[in-house]
């Protein structure tokens, strides 16, 4: 039932043109047109990126190359590259075709390369977030978006990536490691099963609902999204088929961001004058969130231990569901380089331990903005992530009761367009498998905007 009614409503608000929302952040009227001969490596086009930005049409272009070395532990010692190129188009619809607060994205991405995790690490929780199940190109973003009541409320429908806006922090955006986009609490498969969300690097047809209150202190969103994203007996290309037995995954989050007020000036020095563009709050990043969520797959699944069944032999059917909490903050700025920093966040996710190999998976971790004097457009990190065994997996696969990964990483901002990323990992009882031995990597990601 709860199938049927998910295929009446993708298609109900395909055909009657319901729009879309954003991927990570919303185009709007307050943001500035792009230096592309300052940011981007292939420039302006002549003026023609200028002229379709005025029209509405805004390209983007990134290829990152990754080189990772497995020094120690996990499957092997060994070095690998992965490559990852995207594609992304964001229209302004009202620009382009007079319709009211409408726009539309599309993101296009291609993988090439090893199997860094798969083949020489065995880690729980992956060592690169472009490391892919399967080199294809496909899309991961397609759809439009309406806004509604000077956009507080938006509704999207579409291709969707649920990674894109939900369990979402901008501090984690520097780190590698996949966790620190979608935690693993959500992201990791159900055992036996082939339900999975729609992250990275496959999007599922999904609606989704989002209210931003005034002011914009708090929002809620929610989204229902395809409970088997793509074809798994085809993972190339993009395949968008709403089988019987797929199911959904709903997804809601409550956050709270408050706004930042305007601080005063800075005491100036005598016979010193201060202009208001020289305002702090105009130069400095600031981050404020906090969020919950819950998520739920309407699909039961086996329990993981086959001994679970009931009075007449089958197998017990379990629910996967989860919940999770977040939060991140501007620690401090330099008083005198508004523009350096430390910010700080915190994670924490639950999953039902009867099907999945985690039950909960928590993280925390710390980023410098400007660590060195000179280098304001640098970041330096370092977080930790700690993947619990759930009991049941532990006492079938003789587990370890946990996996712990760790990252530094320095991110060289060399041009607005070109950077340089060095990262130094270590997995702790990789994939909580008593066989595979402590790990450490090391690698540099090289990337560039096109």
């Amino acid at each position: 039932m709860a199938n049927q009614f998910a295929k009446i409503l993708f298609f109900g608000l395909l055909l009657s043109g319901i729009a879309f929302a954003e991927e990570e952040k919303v185009p709007n009227e307050e943001e500035k047109t792009p230096d592309w001969s300052v940011e981007t490596l292939t420039g302006d086009w002549g003026g023609a990126r200028s002229s379709l930005y005025d029209k509405g049409i805004d390209f983007g272009f990134t290829h990152k190359s990754d080189v990772l070395s497995n020094t120690s532990g996990g499957i092997k010692r060994g070095t690998a590259w992965l490559g990852h190129t995207e594609a992304r188009i964001k229209m302004d619809l009202e620009k382009l075709w007079g319709w009211n607060t409408t726009s539309a994205y599309v993101h296009y991405h291609s993988q090439l390369g090893s199997k860094f995790n798969t083949n020489y690490v065995g880690g729980f929780v992956g060592v690169d977030n472009i490391e892919a199940g399967t080199n294809t190109a496909q899309f991961s973003h397609a759809w439009l978006q309406k806004s509604f009541s000077d956009d507080r409320l938006s509704v999207l429908a579409g291709l969707y990536s649920i990674d894109s806006e939900f369990y979402v922090t901008d501090t984690t955006s520097v780190f590698i490691q996949p966790p620190y986009g979608m935690s693993n609490d959500v992201a990791q498969p159900i055992i036996g099963a082939s339900q999975a969300p729609s992250i990275f690097p496959i999007g599922a047809l999904a609606v989704r609902v989002k209210y931003t209150s005034p002011g914009k202190n708090f929002y809620l969103q929610g989204a229902l999204t395809d409970g088997v994203p793509g074809d798994p007996n085809n993972p190339h290309g993009t395949h968008i088929k709403l089988n019987k037995g797929d199911g959904t995954l709903s997804i809601v989050e409550f956050g709270y961001t408050p706004q930042e007020e305007e601080p005063p000036f800075e005491a100036a020095e005598a016979g010193e004058l201060i202009e208001p563009k020289q305002k702090v709050h105009e130069e400095h990043e600031s981050f404020n969130k906090t969020a919950i969520g819950f998520w739920r797959y309407s699909s039961r699944f086996d329990d993981q231990d086959p001994a679970a069944v009931d009075t007449i032999g089958n197998p017990i059917r379990r629910i996967s569901q989860g919940a999770y909490f977040l939060a991140e903050r501007t620690l401090f700025v330099e008083k005198h380089h508004p523009a350096r920093g430390l910010s700080g966040f915190v994670r924490f996710g639950t999953a039902s331990r009867d099907i999945h190999q985690a039950d909960w998976t928590g993280s925390l971790g710390l980023r410098y903005h400007g660590l060195f004097s000179g280098r304001d457009d640098d970041i330096a990190g370092i977080a930790v992530t700690e993947n619990h065994t759930s009991s049941k997996y532990r006492l079938l696969n003789n587990a370890d009761s946990s996996e712990t990964d760790v990252e530094v990483t320095y991110r060289a901002q060399i041009k607005p367009w070109l950077a340089l990323q060095p990262t130094l990992q270590r997995i702790i009882n990789p994939s909580m498998d008593t066989t595979l031995r402590d790990t450490w990597v090391a690698g540099m990601r090289l990337e560039v905007a096109f």
